[in-house]
Parts: structure tokens; sequence; C-alpha cells
């Protein structure tokens, strides 16, 4: 795993080897970040189901000004802060030790531009992950979630509106929009 582009470009990644860990891609986090670039700059990101931290990595090495990043399997955490502790602004990045739910109601008053959605496919988390995601987003932020094709259960509510998506025969990336209240 390396970090794509940006400040970090070409920085290898130190993945433990944990059981049902799959980053995302490198070919979908390049195509997710050329349509994220323009409002990268200056963003707040978080990265909900982190894993490697690629997703939430990337968007601080292409301009994000901050990205929280939450796991729950400790071997991870643990080498995505020491990830972090090596890269020249790393400390622009908070890593939440735990499982997504909880540390996402602590999250409640966050201002999040950016929200990247990875859950392992076989819990199924997305429609538990909505309504505490919701509180911590701006009205015009953006998400990205990736899950199995065909998953109806990964599809967020609205006010949220597909923007653009992508698919491999593994997994199906998309991007939505929040739409601001009129």
């Amino acid at each position: 795993m390396r970090i794509i582009a940006g400040k970090w470009r070409n920085t290898r990644l130190e993945v433990p080897s944990v059981v049902g860990l799959r980053p995302s891609a490198d070919r979908m986090r390049e195509t997710l970040f050329n349509w994220l670039q323009p409002m990268l700059a200056g963003a707040a990101a978080l990265d909900v189901f982190a894993g490697t931290g690629a997703l939430g990595l990337e968007a601080l090495s292409r301009g994000a000004t901050s990205s929280v990043f939450i796991e729950r399997d400790a071997k991870l955490a643990r080498s995505l802060k020491d990830t972090l502790k090596k890269l020249q602004g790393g400390e622009a990045a908070t890593v939440l030790t735990g499982d997504a739910l909880p540390c996402l109601q602590r999250l409640e008053s966050a201002s999040i531009d950016l929200a990247f959605v990875d859950p392992p496919f076989a819990a199924g988390l997305w429609t538990q992950v909505w309504p505490l995601l919701a509180p911590c987003m701006k009205p015009d932020a953006w998400l990205y979630v990736e899950s199995p094709p065909n998953t109806p259960e990964a599809t967020p509510p609205a006010p949220w509106r597909l923007h653009r998506e992508m698919s491999t025969r593994d997994a199906c990336g998309r991007l939505y929009k929040r739409q601001a209240a009129t």
C-alpha cells in the first residue's frame, strides 16, 4: 500500500496482517481523489472504519487540514499512529481506537467536510452508521461509501444525493453530496 499523490506521494504504508482487512484498491482511491481534488484544500476528513488509514491519509496528503480516523483493531490503530508520527504534518490527524458507532456518537458536534465509510463488508454496518454520521457532517459535506456490488443498505438516506460512482468486480465506490436544506 502507498499514498498515491500529494505531499506524501509514494509513501509506503506498513500494513499489519489482520484477518478481514480489505484496503481500498489503488485504482479506486486514485479515481475517488481525482473527483475530490477541488474540495480537499482545507477540508476536515473522517475515516470511519480506517483499517490502514489509506483514505484519510490520502486526503491529508492532498490538502485536507485534519482527519479523524476510527479503528476498532488495536494493532491497526497502533500502526496508523506510528505512520502519522513519521509523516511531516501527521499531527493534523487524530486516531480513535474503538468501535465506530460509539466513537461517532462522541463526534456529534464535529464539522466534517468529507467522510469515508468503508466497513468490513460482512458486518453490514451501513444502516447503523447513517443516523450517527449525520450530526457530524456539515450541511454541504461529501460522503464516500464503499460496499460490495448490489448492497442497497449501503445507500445513505436523504439528504445525500449520488454524485459519482465506480465499481470493480468486488467493490462499488459511491461519492455522495449532502444537499443543504433550502
